[in-house]
């Protein structure tokens, strides 16, 4: 390959991929309402010469380039968050803004930019001819992930029938390469209780009092360490070998968490006592965990054995229409995943990277990049991806690097580099004749 080519090709795209990037955060597309979002991605990508662009059932784009007979997959979700308060906005979070290296606005970190660069990612390597026999890529801009992380790989993998050899994801990754990140899942606690006045509480059975036991438990398997004596042992275990055979891989990923999100009763009034409780509980699992595992570990807890059949604990599940009315019912459950640091396509997408920009992180200012050098450049993410669904559920490799910063997800004047879009471009175009040559 020609790395110089590639770049200088990169660069020549940055007032294309700024002003593309602006025109989409234009509009609000929160998950349900990426409509306007979706439709202006399938114009660019028409635009630039995409070989077939498609808009599934689901609400997702998907454009082919190349026609080649190994797939390779770049992903980015188009759906945003919500501004919050917008008080908290020193400018319009949908305008947004520009300078000579930022755009700012709802999106563009987490993760607009994503799709952007992976656009432009494709027609550079029709540009310079490096599509060829033995590949072909998809680029898909993907719905509803911030409500439900990967609900729109599961659709698909399994309604689409697209199943790539490998996929990027294109998430914010701080100039680095991330190969892998904690799993989460939604689980609900139920506890039954019987009312009566609230003069004289004896004569019920408060579902309160219940919980509170419970809660003080939950709390205790997020905090206690894993001695023996130790009777709810904490879920630092599983950095331990004796307690997780993929103990490894949890301490590059992180330890396990769990914590009460959302906490819920009924009562006949604010004179009685509660004759039921729920809470939902926000676990993040780490490598060697399953949602049979953390489920069990939450019916195991004593107080919840205490009150034997009053306890109901479940998984949530999510059934909310897309944009486009499509009902698609999954389990609230995002696996861990990692791809292991020798694995073909963490070495193609290094060498594609190291060939272009070197051994360590690059930044869009001296004071970023010194911050980012300082950090490994094969790492992983903290919040959850797609990645749940195309390697969690369904074992396809996956490995990230996006432009943009995971910090800025979800925080008010959320902003992105120019810089940033045009190396991630770069190292897409460069990354699939890297892993053909590796094979």
């Amino acid at each position: 390959m020609d790395f110089s080519k590639i770049k200088e090709a990169a660069e020549g795209y940055r007032a294309d991929m700024t002003r593309f990037l602006r025109d989409i955060v234009k509009f609000p597309g929160e998950s349900c309402g990426e409509k306007e979002h979706i439709d202006r991605i399938a114009q660019e990508m028409r635009k630039v010469g995409f070989d077939e662009v498609v808009i599934d059932p689901m609400g997702n784009v998907l454009g082919y380039m190349g026609t080649g007979k190994t797939l390779i997959g770049f992903d980015a979700h188009i759906d945003t968050v919500g501004v919050g308060n917008k008080s908290n906005w020193t400018f319009d979070p949908y305008e947004g803004y520009e300078n000579d290296d930022e755009i700012g606005g709802r999106g563009v970190s987490d993760q607009l930019g994503g799709i952007v660069s992976a656009v432009y990612g494709a027609k550079i390597m029709k540009d310079l001819g490096m599509l060829s026999d033995d590949y072909r890529v998809v680029v898909t801009g993907t719905v509803q992930e911030e409500d439900c992380d990967g609900l729109c790989w599961q659709y698909i993998i399994r309604e689409d029938n697209v199943r790539p050899a490998f996929v990027v994801s294109t998430e914010p990754t701080d100039g680095g390469i991330y190969r892998g990140q904690r799993g989460r899942m939604e689980i609900r606690i139920d506890v039954k209780g019987v009312s009566c006045h609230g003069s004289a509480p004896e004569r019920g059975d408060n579902a309160i009092y219940k919980m509170a036991d419970i809660l003080q438990d939950v709390r205790a398997l997020n905090e206690n360490d894993a001695d023996e004596g130790t009777e709810i042992k904490g879920l630092v275990k599983m950095l331990d070998e004796k307690y997780n055979n993929q103990w490894k891989e949890a301490r590059f990923l992180g330890r396990g968490t769990v914590t009460t999100s959302e906490i819920f009763f009924t009562s006949p009034s604010r004179c009685a006592v509660a004759d039921s409780c729920a809470v939902s509980l926000d676990r993040r699992m780490t490598a060697g965990e399953t949602w049979e595992s953390c489920l069990e570990e939450i019916r195991a807890l004593p107080a919840v054995k205490k009150y034997g059949d009053d306890v109901k604990v479940s998984m949530y599940t999510y059934e909310r229409p897309s944009y486009t009315g499509c009902v698609y019912p999954i389990e609230c459950y995002f696996p861990t995943w990692v791809i292991p640091e020798d694995h073909k396509v963490t070495r193609a997408m290094e060498t594609a990277y190291k060939g272009l920009y070197g051994d360590s992180r690059v930044g869009p200012t001296p004071e970023i990049e010194a911050a980012r050098k300082a950090r490994p450049l094969t790492d992983k993410w903290t919040f959850s991806t797609n990645g749940v669904t195309i390697m969690g559920r369904n074992g396809i490799p996956c490995i990230g690097f996006g432009p943009g910063a995971e910090a800025q997800a979800h925080a008010p004047n959320e902003i992105t580099w120019k810089t940033d879009l045009v190396r991630c471009a770069a190292v897409y175009a460069a990354l699939p004749t890297a892993y053909i040559e590796s094979k």
